[in-house]
């Protein structure tokens, strides 16, 4: 009788808990915002290569859109911790769908320039650190602290069903009828997200506040006196809290590396796929569909992969394949071989994109978490302009040589830090999660977050 109850026992606890109603709401609103993106993520430097076929010009499109990271990641989690979630959702959405309507206009009247577009780009980016930054917060208040990588998961694989299967081959094709099509249809895809966010419940509008009863803190978070005497939703608040924990610290300096590796490889995609394997920009987005397979693939699986082997593994296997794809790509003979290889390294950085936000959820007080978020994308995704122009440079003598650098660097920065990624597993990364403890253009599918 016992060994009955005991097995039901277990078979509860093993048993996944619904995501929930609340959740869907969160998905579907990201998942029409993902579509609107993947449109004018191919539209934009398709367009762009009207106008001129410098590699160093169309990698500032690229880059130009993290910058807002540099500038306003910060201020933006702050604004997500200070104020209603939902509306700042709905804001940001709003702000790009606006962007896409005067771009539109601009093409069809034939006064768009590089400089339009690159001023367009910079918008979208600063829309995406208010819109994914409280996209991000609201997660761990509408889902369980164990369903969070099933959560994050599901998050990312609509991101890339909707981003590469359907906005960007779609993308190509409108852009064959018309350039200004693809944002016109854009412009629309953000509407829906801005009705769905207002909608969400209270409990996504504002953080939650943490209990010590309910739920303690990391074991690496600093503990001290005149933390409570801070101004709550200060950016000191949230500097602190990062720099005392030292293992968030340490992941996040290896987290830049990694992107920045992988924003210097995807410089060059686009030109990469028209010029090197002769691919017709009307079958672009059939490419990045291709690549987002994998993508798909990888986000599909995660969850999978840590509840079966935990997070340190995942992270560390993921991470040495991205590696070794990176390699593939720079030695594709031709296009298939290109697009199988550009597929397994996106699947690779999907599957660690899945864990890695788990962990930041399952570590960071909710309250903090917006502006911890902030600072950490500040510091990592605003190296990647940098990382992205430089890339261009290298494409300017050779378009494959950036992918067998970022190899290199990928390879070699992750033998560096095996013991850091596998401690993920061992709970001294944080609390909670199974097993213990983020691309322009077709990149979006290859981007560490």
């Amino acid at each position: 009788m016992n060994a009955v109850s005991e097995a039901v026992g277990v078979s509860k606890r093993l048993k996944r808990p619904p995501l929930g109603r609340d959740f869907g709401r969160l998905w579907t609103a990201a998942a029409f915002s993902n579509l609107a993106d993947g449109l004018g993520r191919t539209a934009v430097p398709l367009i762009a290569t009207t106008l001129t076929r410098d590699p160093l010009a169309i990698a500032a499109l690229g880059a130009i859109a993290y910058v807002p990271w540099l500038v306003f990641g910060l201020p933006a989690g702050m604004i997500v911790d200070r104020f209603d979630r939902r509306w700042i959702m709905a804001g940001a959405n709003a702000l790009r769908g606006g962007t896409a309507l005067v771009l539109a206009m601009m093409t069809v009247t034939g006064s768009l320039t590089i400089w339009s577009l690159l001023a367009g780009a910079l918008v979208f980016g600063l829309g995406e650190t208010l819109f994914d930054n409280a996209t991000n917060a609201v997660v761990p208040a509408l889902v369980e602290s164990r369903s969070l990588d099933r959560a994050n998961g599901f998050m990312q694989a609509a991101q890339v069903t909707i981003d590469s299967f359907v906005a960007q081959p779609i993308a190509g094709v409108l852009f064959a009828v018309s350039m200004a099509l693809p944002l016109w249809v854009g412009a629309a895809g953000y509407v829906i997200p801005v009705i769905l966010a207002i909608f969400l419940p209270l409990s996504a509008a504002r953080p939650l506040r943490r209990t010590s009863a309910a739920a303690p803190p990391a074991p690496d978070a600093p503990v001290t006196t005149d933390a409570r005497r801070r101004k709550p939703g200060s950016a000191r608040e949230a500097t602190s809290y990062l720099w005392h924990h030292e293992y968030l610290r340490a992941m996040v300096i290896f987290t830049s590396v990694l992107g920045c590796a992988f924003s210097f490889a995807q410089a060059p995609t686009i030109l990469y796929f028209l010029d090197e394997m002769h691919v017709k920009p009307v079958a672009i987005g059939l490419v990045t569909a291709g690549i987002g397979l994998g993508a798909l693939a990888g986000s599909l699986v995660a969850p999978t992969l840590v509840a079966r082997f935990g997070r340190g593994p995942v992270m560390l296997g993921a991470n040495i394949a991205a590696g070794l794809f990176l390699v593939g790509v720079g030695l594709a003979p031709e296009v298939i071989t290109a697009v199988v290889a550009y597929a397994g390294m996106a699947c690779a950085v999907s599957i660690w994109n899945v864990p890695w936000g788990a962990l930041r959820q399952a570590i960071v007080p909710n309250e903090l978490f917006g502006r911890v978020l902030g600072i950490i994308r500040s510091f990592t995704w605003g190296l990647f302009p940098f990382a992205t122009l430089l890339g261009g440079l290298v494409a300017r003598h050779d378009l494959r040589l950036p992918y067998l650098i970022a190899a290199v660097v990928t390879l070699t920065s992750t033998a560096v830090s095996v013991r850091l990624l596998l401690r993920a597993s061992t709970g001294a990364g944080g609390a909670g999660g199974a097993g213990g403890a983020e691309v322009a253009g077709a990149a979006n599918s290859g981007q560490a977050t």
